[in-house]
């Protein structure tokens, strides 16, 4: 989770943030209306709150990484939003002390050595095959 210290933010940073394209961010403000609702001045431009951001990250968990179909995220928050939240910080601290961890065991190893443990991003599902 990043230090939302800004009182603020416009649609380009919360993409970078979340890390999805801008026109993601609008369509799921379209569909989520009751969740992600941003400020707008007279000339449209989106102000998003850092509770706004909060509930994009929200949004970004139940569609990209639990996978579930828009219907799907939006009948889960409307049933359970408090559970979402919960589990959603849940995994927000763990993967902040993996990281730490991370980072830490990185840096007590030298460059030549590292410390074996791969970043998430460039993991990838082994499959394992049988020869017959």
């Amino acid at each position: 989770m990043e230090n939302l210290d800004k009182k603020y933010y416009r649609i380009a940073e919360v993409a970078a943030i979340v890390g999805v394209p801008q026109s993601t961010l609008r369509f799921w403000e379209s569909r989520f209306r009751g969740v992600i609702k941003p400020r707008r001045n007279a000339g449209g431009t989106r102000f998003y709150t850092p509770a706004d951001v909060e509930a994009v990250r929200m949004v970004h968990y139940l569609v990209k990484e639990r996978g579930l179909k828009i219907d799907a995220a939006i009948a889960e928050l409307l049933r359970n939003r408090e559970g979402v939240s919960r589990r959603f910080d849940a995994i927000d601290r763990l993967r902040r002390i993996r990281d730490s961890c991370c980072c830490s065991r990185h840096s007590t190893h030298g460059a030549d050595r590292p410390c074996g443990i791969v970043p998430r991003a460039t993991t990838f599902p082994l499959y394992i095959t049988q020869n017959t």
